[in-house]
C-alpha cells in the first residue's frame, strides 16, 4: 500500500450538503475525512480494467457525454453513480475535492474560531485558536457573533455560520477578507479578518482522576497516528488509557494503522480487497501492550476508526464500550472526470483480523451503553488494574 487512504466515511448526500457537513466538522472538531489510494491528488485515476474499472468508465463516459452536449458533467456523473447502486460512491467539484484533500493534510482555511448557538439563538464564540486571524484581532471566548459579511447570524444554524466564515459559497482561498460583526457586553464593533490555512486538532489528551489518560482522536488526518503514539508514550507510569473514537468519521487508514501500532506489538490490523486482490495491513512492532485500554465508540465512529476498533477488539487488546458503530467498511478509489471534478467509487471491502465484515454491520461493543460512556469506561478500567 502506498500510504494513502483507502477507506472513507459515507457521502451519499448531495454535494452541497456533504460539503456543509465537512466544513462543520473541520471548524468544530478540527478534523475531516477523505479517501485516496496513493494517486496524485491533482489527477487521481485508477488503473486496470475489471468490473470495478467498468463502473469508473461508465461514470466517466456519462460526464464526457454531458460535457459534449453542453450539460452539467457533475450532475450526469451523479446520476450514473446512483444508477450503479454504489451507495458510497460520490462526485465532487474540483474545489470541493481540494478542500477534502486540504483537511486530510491536517489543515483548513478559516479564521480560527469555534462557535455555538445559545438558547436565545445568538452565536457565541467558544474558542479562539492562538495565532489565528481571530486571535490577532483580539476576539475572545464569550464574544458573540452578530454578522458575517453583513449577514445577520442570530438564529442561523452554526453550520451555516461556519460556511459564511470560511467563504464556502465562493471557494474563498486563504488571504481573502471576511467582515465579522461582534459584541462583548455593551460594546459592538466590526473586524475585517483575512482567512488563513490553519492546523486542525485531530488528537487531544486530558488526564482524569485515578490515573486515567483520555486520548481523543477526532479523525485520522495526516500525523494523527504519531500523535496517538506520542500520547501513549507520554502517559504517566501506571496510567490506564481511554481511546475515544466517538464521532471519528475516519480519514487516512495509514494513520489508523499507526495508531494501532501504539497498542500492538506488530501483527494483523485488517485485510482488504481491491478489485478482488487480497491485501493486508500490519501494525509496527514495539507498541505498549501492558496498559489497560478501553476504546469508546458510537454510531458516529466510521471507516478507518472502525478498522482500528475491530483490530483492538479482535486482538484482545481493548474492551470496547459505547454503542454500535456506523458500519462503513468499503474501499473507494478516485477518478478525475473530463471537467476536472472527481468521482470516488467503491472497489472493495475490508475485514477485521478475525475476518468480520464491517460494511453495513458495524462493530458491536463489548459493553453497550448509550449514556455516561466515559464513566463506564473508567469503571471498566478500575477493574482491569494497571501494568506491573
Amino acid at each position: 500500500m502506498s500510504g494513502r487512504d483507502l477507506f472513507c466515511p459515507p457521502r451519499r448526500v448531495r454535494r452541497g450538503a456533504a460539503l456543509t457537513l465537512v466544513v462543520a466538522s473541520v471548524l468544530a472538531t478540527g478534523a475531516t475525512t477523505g479517501c485516496l489510494d496513493g494517486f496524485d491528488r491533482k489527477s487521481p485515476s485508477p488503473s486496470g480494467r475489471s468490473a470495478f474499472a467498468g463502473h469508473h468508465e461508465d461514470v466517466s463516459d456519462a460526464a464526457a457525454e454531458a460535457m459534449a452536449d453542453g450539460k452539467s458533467p457533475v450532475e450526469a456523473a451523479e446520476r450514473a453513480v446512483s444508477r450503479s447502486g454504489d451507495r458510497w460512491g460520490a462526485v465532487y467539484s474540483p474545489g470541493e475535492y481540494e478542500e477534502f484533500e486540504e483537511a486530510l493534510d491536517g489543515q483548513y482555511t478559516g479564521v480560527g474560531l469555534w462557535a455555538r448557538r445559545e438558547r436565545d439563538g445568538r452565536i457565541a464564540v467558544t474558542r479562539v485558536r492562538a495565532g489565528s486571524p481571530a486571535a490577532e484581532a483580539g476576539i475572545r471566548k464569550g464574544d458573540r457573533l452578530r454578522s458575517v459579511d453583513g449577514k445577520r447570524v442570530d438564529g442561523r444554524p452554526v453550520t451555516e455560520v461556519v460556511s459564511l466564515l470560511r467563504g464556502d459559497a465562493t471557494d474563498a482561498p486563504a488571504g481573502t477578507a471576511v467582515s465579522v460583526g461582534l459584541e462583548r457586553g455593551t460594546r459592538a464593533w466590526n473586524e475585517t479578518l483575512r482567512r488563513a490555512k490553519l492546523p486542525t486538532d485531530s488528537v487531544t489528551v486530558r488526564e482524569l482522576a485515578d490515573s486515567v489518560t483520555v486520548i481523543k482522536a477526532a479523525a485520522f488526518t495526516k500525523g494523527s497516528g504519531d500523535l496517538v503514539r506520542s500520547a501513549v508514550a507520554d502517559a504517566a507510569a501506571g496510567a490506564r488509557i481511554v481511546l475515544d473514537l466517538r464521532g471519528n468519521p475516519g480519514g487516512l487508514v495509514t494513520e489508523a494503522v499507526t495508531a494501532a501500532s501504539a497498542f500492538l506489538d506488530g501483527g494483523l490490523v485488517a485485510t482488504y480487497d481491491v478489485r478482488g486482490e487480497q491485501r493486508a495491513l500490519h501494525a509496527e512492532r514495539g507498541g505498549d501492550t501492558s496498559r489497560p485500554l478501553v476504546v469508546l465508540v458510537d454510531s458516529g465512529t466510521m471507516s478507518a476508526a472502525e478498522l482500528l476498533t475491530g483490530a483492538l477488539q479482535d486482538r484482545g487488546r481493548a474492551v470496547v464500550v459505547g454503542s454500535k458503530t456506523f458500519g462503513k467498511g468499503s474501499v473507494q478509489m478516485p477518478r478525475r472526470l473530463p471537467d476536472g471534478s472527481v468521482a470516488e467509487l467503491t472497489v472493495g471491502h475490508y475485514r477485521t483480523p478475525s475476518g468480520r465484515k464491517v460494511d453495513g454491520r458495524g462493530i458491536t461493543p463489548d459493553l453497550e451503553v448509550e449514556e455516561s460512556a466515559l464513566k463506564r469506561a473508567e469503571a471498566v478500567l478500575s477493574g482491569l488494574g494497571g501494568p506491573s
